[in-house]
């Protein structure tokens, strides 16, 4: 898996059959912006259910030179997926077959092709412009790019003061519990590499998916980054989070990974005990 850094070459730039070997090597690298080109694929996820309204602003935003588009479809009753084949003509349709934000994820997970994976929400509340500021951390070293609303340069126009007073407290829990050092925790607007995947194995259907995946690349010891992003308000339709229901997942999971971290440490320390006896003659 490649992530070198190459300066984005035009056409008008490119010397046609003078340099051979060197020019068959560029052309496999797609330009981001005026200075930096990438190798790796890049696959973009979007969950959606019932976003026919708002997906025109979702495409709006993304970037052309990202690799492919991935729609997982959540049973829509509106014409979300005409929407998105009109505005994305090689858009990748998945129909979900389970319920909940984390199962629609997961299955899109399993359909990209990319070698990095962008996560964004279909309401309209994320800048795709951004994109280009997760891809470039990945590329420079981090294995997951995470997106923060109060990272210094993020923001958000869509959360009460009792959803930030909420995260901030669960937020603080996972930096003291798991040797975090998150400034955001419930906010899903994240990229990674996809060999990510194969460490933190996904397994709740909820919400609470995001902060699950925060707290495995921590304990997986991955190199996050994070990226200051803006929350923008949801453009048409109701969101299906609830602040009270939904923290409360979000606890149950910081729960469990605590017991289960306890758990293997106790393991691993009565091996290392075992171990031990065994070798005493």
């Amino acid at each position: 898996m490649s992530s070198v850094l190459r300066p984005a070459v035009s056409e008008s730039e490119a010397e046609p059959d003078t340099r051979g070997v060197e020019t068959s090597a560029l052309a496999k690298y797609r330009p981001i912006s005026n200075h930096l080109a990438i190798a790796p694929p890049v696959s973009v996820v979007i969950p959606a259910m019932n976003e026919a309204e708002n997906l025109p602003y979702v495409f709006k935003t993304l970037p052309g030179w990202i690799h492919e588009v991935v729609l997982v479809d959540g049973n829509s009753t509106d014409n979300t997926v005409e929407v998105a084949r009109e505005l994305w003509p090689d858009v990748k349709v998945v129909p979900q077959q389970g319920k909940g934000k984390g199962d629609a994820l997961i299955t899109g997970f399993e359909a990209c092709t990319g070698d990095i994976i962008v996560m964004v929400d279909a309401d309209g509340s994320a800048d795709g412009h951004e994109i280009v500021s997760y891809v470039s951390a990945l590329v420079s070293g981090a294995d997951f790019a995470k997106g923060s609303r109060f990272a210094n340069g993020g923001g958000t126009d869509d959360m009460t003061l009792i959803r930030k007073l909420g995260n901030w407290a669960l937020c603080t829990t996972v930096n003291r519990k798991f040797g975090a050092r998150y400034t955001d925790l419930c906010y899903g607007y994240n990229a990674f590499w996809r060999h990510c995947l194969d460490k933190i194995d996904l397994d709740c259907t909820g919400f609470e998916v995001e902060t699950l995946m925060n707290i495995r690349v921590v304990k997986a010891g991955l190199k996050v980054q994070e990226i200051p992003s803006h929350e923008y308000l949801r453009i048409h339709g109701a969101s299906n989070l609830r602040a009270v229901r939904d923290g409360l997942r979000v606890l149950r999971v910081i729960l469990r990974e605590r017991s289960n971290r306890r758990a293997l440490r106790r393991r691993s320390h009565a091996t290392m005990l075992t171990a031990g006896r065994g070798e005493v003659s």
